[in-house]
């Protein structure tokens, strides 16, 4: 018997940053990148974590250092920083949450693996959008 289907949702934050994305690579008239990335997500991304939810590196493996960084981890919901997951596709890397109980996958963000880190002040409070 095949295993169940993840569910994939998007946060606001997550579409928030596909936006400044697509803003950047229409300005250094590279949107055909744009395309590519958004392509890349819906044929391979998302499928994939749909199947295999656990597919991305544990993001506490190695933990921020601030004080700032572990304020926020601590002010996540119970469980919730234990679920972060690092996924790297090509020059990006996303950062999600596998949700185990609800059988769900939310993708909280996504960066060029070159930028420094990732915005965690505005990453959980966002309602997500459900992508099936």
């Amino acid at each position: 018997m095949a295993d169940q289907l993840y569910r994939v949702e998007l946060t606001a934050s997550f579409l928030e940053r596909l936006d400044a994305i697509e803003a950047f690579l229409v300005e250094a008239q590279a949107s055909f990148a744009f395309d590519d990335l958004l392509a890349e997500l819906r044929s391979t991304v998302i499928p994939n974590l749909r199947r295999f939810p656990r597919m991305g590196r544990r993001y506490l493996v190695n933990p921020p250092q601030s004080a700032e960084a572990l304020a926020l981890l601590a002010a996540m919901p119970a469980g919730a920083p234990h679920a972060l997951r690092e996924y790297l596709h090509g020059d990006h890397l996303m950062l999600y949450a596998a949700m185990e109980a609800q059988k769900t996958v939310v993708l909280l963000t996504i960066r060029h693996h070159r930028q420094l880190s990732f915005d965690f002040a505005r990453l959980w409070p966002s309602a997500p959008s459900t992508y099936d």
